[in-house]
């Protein structure tokens, strides 16, 4: 894709910082993820401002401020620069999602990587949901945009390195709410995970975990969580050492918290915390004892929130819950927990802050009251507690024997929100607010920024290797399409019960379950003759361990779906479990049914995402109801949709937000099938899209019903399906997807 578009507890500090790996050295005036070099809201940092003066001017704490750089996203820095996700060209037909680039001394923008919000409910206002997370042994970021793109960013030029849609590759998520995660780095992988509905087994709802090679894109591997998730949520996961095995622990939309092995995917531990998602991010102490919190309904009772402690060093699939203690009727359900010392600060959803003891959870104190709303999470430095209220609320507060105290509070000016986290860096605070990011800092901050603060001492996460059995193999690309005259290499990666990377032996073998085979040098070869879509599962074996590659088997166009076989295409991302295979007065079809709970209203995909200009073709019909259900199809990460309650014809990319829709009424009626056509074409420099619907079995219309263009064009994307049944079922047939004549996919 191209960047133009497509307390004085410091000692005990040192006890409670999340033990991440220690193979790159990284300077604590930098803040590289989520929650902060540690990960857990902490910073060594002295000499931090003790008040604001949001005016500006001489004499103002205010080093600078970037109105271009406004949004909710939490800031990353590394290396002097700043990188944050914000809305690019609000209210305009180029209306976008991008990454930035400022100078972290000066507010300077250094480069955007912009790209189009296509195919998603999120609204606008919630651009920036993610964050970004920098790779320090390479200086690259990487960023999760609000339909779902995962991208790897060169942090100096701002060029895209690679990028995987998650949500026409593994039908990710991403919803009206725009709760969308945030990428972890970890070693040579980057982590992410949300709710997907996949092809085959995977096509059932669930929360997952996908680990992305950082130099490839390559999938590693993916795993679930328990399907049909209540929510979509983001809860950054936090990388940690216990016993001497490495554990990434992360909340899920499931209402479990988990303890995996980041290397491997393989999940060791879960405990129950809420009924529905949970979106905080956990701490954990030196000890292994984690805490995290949510806001809504808890496993059994009646009340809502709880914080909650869990014994990660006894916590296992098989035996008796880790977990230590609950304090229930604290709806902790935004704001991620903060833990100094001995003691553990939360935030409600209402503001309200709470002090419990880490070793009972009873409260210390009666808290204070911040505002009426929060959001973002606490951060620790220099002595003080730093926090901001969604309304714009600027606190800074102290830890006492009896719990907290007020220092200095301020409002901000008028309509700035604040829905991100202050981070601190070089000395100074950085604070994104919706009218603008600031750069907070003394008047001495020039002699603070030139001193880089000394990070503390963190236990490794790679100790010694004692194990070489292979225990686990993993087969990479994990999951991948392959396509006839384009092999695809294959590697094989062994592991160790504790999920340590081991040599790998010469003897693995490999057998296929399907089309196509894999040579002596692991290459996989699709047969050149084989139906248009099918899959294959790819086994490597070690003795009696094995490790599966799932592969999608695709043609080139032109395809065909006559349902003919009585299945829905196994390949479909987003397809099974919502449709199901029928018959309409005796002839094979596809029903999309009514009775699937939050998943009525659906896309699905069918091929890779770097197709272009192509035309595609279905017949659709509504059943019998009062109410209409909308039909339609996608082109090129475009809908064309047969709207039922405006009976209307529209072509648009990104429905919350109607950047680009066009509109022609068109009256249909129920129990009568139709014929719709989408064409997408790529011209001078913009996208032309065709559409047009017939009653079935009539001449096909010389002209198109409706055309549109876009001068801020997705340049690919792959064909697909769209369809809201929660009105009524809609019938699917006769599927084609054909390349335009001119047109080399």
């Amino acid at each position: 894709m191209s960047n133009t578009r497509d307390a004085t507890v410091l000692s005990c500090c040192l006890s409670v910082l999340f033990l991440m790996p220690a193979a790159v050295a990284e300077d604590s005036a930098d803040w590289v993820r989520w929650r902060g070099p540690a990960q857990n809201g902490i910073a060594d940092a002295s000499g931090l401002i003790d008040d604001v003066n949001w005016k500006g001017g001489a004499g103002s704490n205010v080093r600078w401020k970037n109105e271009h750089a406004a949004g909710i996203s939490t800031p990353v820095i590394f290396d002097g620069r700043l990188y944050t996700i914000v809305r690019d060209q609000p209210g305009t037909p180029e209306d976008a999602e991008k990454v930035i680039c400022l100078d972290a001394d000066t507010g300077e923008q250094l480069w955007e990587n912009v790209y189009n919000v296509f195919l998603s409910d999120v609204p606008a206002e919630r651009i920036g949901w993610s964050n970004v997370a920098c790779d320090p042994a390479t200086g690259n970021v990487t960023a999760l945009g609000a339909c779902c793109l995962l991208q790897f960013i060169d942090g100096r030029t701002g060029k895209t390195l690679w990028a995987r849609s998650l949500s026409e590759e593994f039908g990710m998520l991403s919803t009206y709410g725009g709760r969308t995660n945030t990428p972890v780095v970890f070693e040579d992988l980057v982590i992410i995970s949300g709710v997907t509905t996949g092809w085959d087994e995977t096509a059932r709802p669930a929360h997952r975990f996908m680990a992305f090679e950082k130099t490839s894109g390559d999938l590693v591997w993916i795993t679930s969580t328990r399907p049909f998730p209540e929510d979509t949520t983001y809860s950054t996961p936090v990388i940690i050492s216990v016993n001497g095995q490495d554990m990434m622990i992360a909340g899920a939309g499931d209402g479990f918290v988990y303890g995996m092995q980041p290397r491997t995917g393989k999940i060791l531990w879960q405990e129950s915390i809420s009924r529905r998602g949970i979106n905080t991010s956990a701490v954990v102490d030196g000890r292994g004892q984690v805490y995290t919190a949510h806001g809504e309904e808890n496993p059994t009772g009646t009340a809502m929130g709880a914080v909650v402690r869990i014994d990660a060093t006894r916590a296992t699939l098989d035996g008796p819950s880790a977990e230590v203690w609950r304090t229930a009727e604290l709806t902790v359900g935004k704001s991620s927990p903060l833990l100094v010392g001995n003691r553990l600060y939360v935030v409600e959803d209402s503001s309200h802050l709470h002090v419990l003891d880490v070793e009972t959870g009873e409260e210390i104190g009666a808290g204070i009251k911040l505002g009426t709303a929060m959001r973002g999470s606490l951060i620790y430095a220099d002595g003080k507690i730093y926090a901001c209220t969604a309304t714009g609320y600027f606190h800074i507060l102290k830890p006492t024997d009896d719990g907290v105290e007020s220092v200095y509070k301020s409002r901000m000016p008028r309509g700035h929100e604040v829905g991100g986290s202050p981070v601190v860096a070089g000395g100074r605070l950085y604070l994104p607010t919706t009218e603008g990011l600031y750069c907070l800092a003394t008047e001495s901050d020039d002699a603070i920024a030139s001193t880089p603060n000394v990070a503390p001492e963190t236990e490794t996460t790679n100790p010694n290797i004692t194990d070489t059995t292979v225990s686990q193999l993993q087969l990479i690309p994990a999951e991948a399409i392959a396509s006839r005259g384009s092999p695809l290499p294959l590697r094989v990666v062994a592991y160790n019960a504790l999920g340590q990377r081991l040599q790998t032996p010469d003897d693995v073998a490999f057998e296929v379950a399907g089309a196509g085979e894999v040579d002596a040098d692991h290459v996989f070869h699709t047969p050149d003759i084989h139906s248009q879509h099918s899959a294959a599962i790819v086994t490597a074996k070690l003795g009696n361990t094995t490790a599966t590659a799932r592969l999608r088997l695709v043609t080139p166009l032109p395809w065909q779906f006559d349902f003919s076989d009585n299945t829905v295409p196994i390949t479909w991302i987003g397809a099974r479990y919502r449709h199901e295979p029928t018959k309409v007065d005796g002839d094979p079809a596809l029903v999309k049914i009514t009775t699937i709970p939050k998943g009525t209203r659906s896309q699905s995909w069918m091929g890779p995402t770097d197709m272009h200009d192509y035309t595609i073709t279905a017949d659709v019909k509504a059943g019998p109801a009062s109410k209409l259900p909308d039909m339609g199809l996608i082109a090129q990460r475009y809908t064309l949709d047969l709207m039922g309650a405006n009976q209307q014809l529209q072509i648009r990319t990104w429905p919350a937000q109607n950047r680009m829709a066009r509109s022609v009424s068109y009256q249909w009626k129920p129990e009568t099938w139709y014929t719709l056509k989408f064409q997408a074409t790529r011209e001078d420099g913009q996208v032309v899209l065709h559409g047009k619907v017939w009653p079935r079995g009539t001449p096909e219309p010389e002209d198109w019903t409706l055309t549109a263009t876009d001068p801020a064009p997705n340049t690919q994307g792959s064909p697909g399906l769209f369809g809201n049944a929660t009105n009524a079922e809609i019938f699917i047939d006769n599927v084609s997807v054909v390349a335009n004549p001119t047109a080399t996919n």
